[in-house]
């Protein structure tokens, strides 16, 4: 550094990294992971399954197209902050509205730049996700022995229900289908398969993409009832990506789950839904060292052989050494050979770890909105043949 820094972190450990601060003035403890997309930090950024982290980017060109308004994958981020190799250039793309650090202020969220990104993910493979504190102060003043401690007191996300933090607390109904040139997001017209979305942390984006697959979208809060869910009569029911450790969430969720697989609903989970079936079909989830963050993780389907380039972002995941006789394992990670895949023998239910509505990240998986829409249409073209 040139300069005073006006930005530090501490690892639990010990380790310190100076930067320069921008974004919020402020102090606050988190889990650290590393994301490895080289697009799309907006996306990510409001991501809510980030909920309690703080993420450092791999891709050193943070900031470098803006912001807009039409990227947020929530209606407010719940990441804690972001930590960058380069310092926030201005913005230059046409579809930017604002730059990113004026952003990181408004929405409340500490950033820090200058810091050597590749040394802080090879901690972070080495400890597993960390915990830390993070502090930005333009007086460069900062009470290191106090971050430490509050690192290291820190519980993290092992035991923490972060679902319906992130969730909304109404029920509402979406209608906006996926972004296509010239017009952006436009209305897509009702008529399609009733479907209920859990939210657990939904991406905006993921609902876009079942409306685009032909479906009429209720979303519900995370703890909603089983009750709730069957008075809307869905025809099928999606679970939704989130936050925090599944086994917290899955102490509600599980029996309700449990419930809707007995009503023979087909079933659709992508990330802590994949988690939340997975534990309903009686599986267990484990904590991963550091997890899948990124745009660029290969899996393959065992059923076909087929591998596809997924974005991820989990820190937990299935344990495929648990799954019982009745659920097959459909797809894993080339990278690890962790789970990201699974199916029902006997009942209508699918699932996987990744986000394959690819925002940001690949397209190469959409193609699985497209299934659960078709085995709605032959779930009801069944019972209209057995009533």
């Amino acid at each position: 550094m040139n300069s005073q820094p006006t930005a530090c972190l501490v690892l639990s450990d010990g380790t310190i990294f100076y930067g320069k601060g921008f974004g919020k003035v402020g102090v606050c403890t988190a889990e650290l992971c590393f994301n490895t997309a080289m697009t799309g930090y907006q996306e990510i950024i409001t991501d809510p399954s980030y909920a309690g982290q703080l993420i450092t980017f791999t891709f050193p060109h943070i900031g470098n197209t803006g912001v807009n308004t039409q990227d947020d994958e929530a209606l407010e981020p719940f990441a804690e902050g972001i930590i960058v190799k380069w310092d926030p250039t201005e913005p230059s793309n046409w579809r930017n509205t604002g730059n990113l650090s004026q952003w990181l202020i408004e929405k409340g969220l500490i950033g820090m730049g200058g810091v050597d990104t590749r040394r802080l993910t090879r901690a972070i493979r080495a400890q597993g996700a960390p915990n830390v504190t993070i502090a930005h102060n333009p007086d460069g003043k900062f009470e290191i022995e106090k971050m430490v401690l509050s690192a290291r007191a820190s519980k993290g996300l092992e035991g923490s229900d972060l679902a319906t933090e992130v969730s909304h607390v109404e029920p509402y109904e979406w209608h906006e289908g996926r972004w296509s040139w010239p017009e952006g997001h436009r209305a897509v017209k009702k008529g399609g398969h009733k479907v209920v979305a859990i939210d657990y942390g939904a991406k905006r984006n993921i609902l876009r993409c079942l409306t685009n697959s032909g479906c009429d979208v209720t979303v519900l809060p995370a703890n909603s009832t089983l009750e709730t869910i069957l008075s809307h009569n869905p025809e099928g029911i999606f679970l939704s990506n989130g936050p925090g450790d599944p086994a917290a969430t899955g102490e509600y969720s599980v029996p309700v789950i449990r419930g809707l697989l007995k009503n023979n609903i087909p079933i659709f989970g992508i990330c802590l839904g994949h988690q939340m079936l997975a534990l309903a079909l009686g599986a267990e989830t484990i904590k991963m060292n550091h997890g899948h963050h990124g745009a660029n993780h290969p899996v393959k389907d065992v059923e076909t052989g087929k591998v596809e380039i997924t974005s991820m972002n989990h820190g937990f995941s299935v344990d495929s050494q648990t799954l019982p006789d009745n659920v097959i394992e459909t797809h894993v990670s080339l990278f690890d050979g962790s789970n990201c895949g699974i199916r029902a023998r006997d009942q209508n239910a699918f699932s996987v770890q990744y986000h394959p509505e690819a925002s940001p990240g690949p397209q190469d998986s959409y193609h699985l909105f497209e299934k659960f829409t078709k085995q709605i249409s032959k779930n009801k073209s069944s019972s209209t043949h057995t009533g």
